[in-house]
């Protein structure tokens, strides 16, 4: 007898393992208590803050380029440089020119000389016409003749100077067309596309290349009904889908003010906290911007709020329990009543259970 009761003890237990392997496992998670946010959601889009067709202000032969597509520069990096030869030429001839005709000025007028002894005569003639020896009339006319030596004086000086002005004024000019046919990279670039190599003749204005800024404006677009909570410095959750599940932090920068024509959604711009060069642009993803947030509440995954249910795992047994949520994040969704810290959620393949179900367990984080 007692070799039979042992016999079915075995028989039992077996079968009982046997249940319990053939039991589903359900992934699950324990409420928790913590700090429960409130979120916007809005999809993100990594953009080149500006492009810009490079193009030369002046036409000429290529002489010299540094561009390559993907190459990268810094503000005042070199690029490019026209054949300058020609001008330079130009600009050594006009300083000849201007070199010469200050030397000419400097030298002294004639007209000068001239004026001079005009004035030391009607000096004389004016010693005269005080002694009764000079005729009023006559002393009156090498006056007007000294007036007019002077204007001649200050025309030739208006005149000079009106030269080396111009000079200067054409020197200026070309040196200004010199630099020019140096070009030099106008912000931290990257180059996009080229379109002209040494060697190559261009006209002014014509497009040299494509740069593409390295600076990086991220994006994101918020729905009408969530815009409203939206302000400046706001914390928020990035994931871009080109890095998987990894979340960066980020907050809000910029909120314009109008919503896209097309789309009627609002647009906030955000600072990201990822390396510039992680910052690709086209990568594209979502965002969770916080609105609100309040501590010492129970939380769950969000993914496993189904409407406002959630299965719990008590003592193996499936149950459906209806939920009262209040904040959701990203992530996370607070739980205002019906479950208490502790208790097990089902977190993944939801769909595989039903209300009284007996299955096994695997926590997870």
């Amino acid at each position: 007898m007692k070799k039979f009761i042992a016999v079915l003890v075995v028989v039992v237990a077996g079968v009982a393992a046997a249940v319990m392997l053939n039991r589903p496992t359900a992934t699950v998670r324990a409420a928790w208590q913590g700090k429960a946010l409130q979120s916007v959601p809005g999809s993100v889009t990594v953009q080149a803050e500006y492009d810009m067709a490079l193009k030369s202000e002046v036409g000429g032969r290529v002489q010299d380029s540094a561009l390559d597509t993907g190459a990268s520069f810094a503000e005042g990096d070199f690029l490019v440089q026209i054949d300058s030869s020609d001008l330079e030429l130009e600009i050594e001839r006009i300083q000849t020119e201007y070199d010469a005709a200050k030397a000419r000025i400097e030298l002294g007028s004639t007209i000068a000389l001239e004026l001079e002894t005009a004035q030391e005569r009607l000096a004389e003639d004016k010693r005269l016409l005080d002694s009764g020896n000079f005729s009023q009339s006559e002393y009156r006319k090498r006056e007007r003749a000294v007036q007019q030596i002077e204007n001649k004086l200050k025309t030739e000086e208006v005149n000079n100077d009106l030269l080396l002005a111009s000079y200067r004024n054409t020197l200026a000019q070309r040196r200004r067309q010199l630099a020019k046919m140096r070009i030099t990279a106008p912000f931290d670039c990257v180059v996009s596309e080229v379109y002209a190599r040494p060697g190559d003749l261009i006209g002014s204005n014509s497009p040299i290349a494509l740069l593409i800024s390295t600076s990086r404006t991220v994006e994101a677009r918020i729905s009408e009904e969530n815009f409203s909570n939206i302000a400046l410095g706001q914390r928020a959750s990035v994931r871009l889908l080109g890095y998987g599940n990894q979340q960066f932090n980020a907050t809000v920068s910029k909120v314009l003010p109008a919503a896209d024509a097309e789309t009627q959604r609002y647009i906030v711009h955000l600072n990201v906290d990822i390396p510039l060069d992680q910052l690709v642009p086209g990568l594209t993803g979502e965002v969770s911007i916080i609105t609100n947030e309040r501590d010492g509440t129970t939380l769950i995954p969000r993914r496993a709020l189904i409407g406002d249910k959630v299965m719990v795992v008590s003592d193996g047994v499936v149950e459906i329990r209806s939920v009262e949520a209040g904040y959701e994040s990203l992530n996370e969704v607070e739980i205002v009543s019906g479950i208490s810290p502790g208790e097990l959620v089902i977190t993944e393949e939801l769909d595989l259970y039903r209300d009284g179900d007996r299955v096994n367990v695997e926590e997870r984080g």
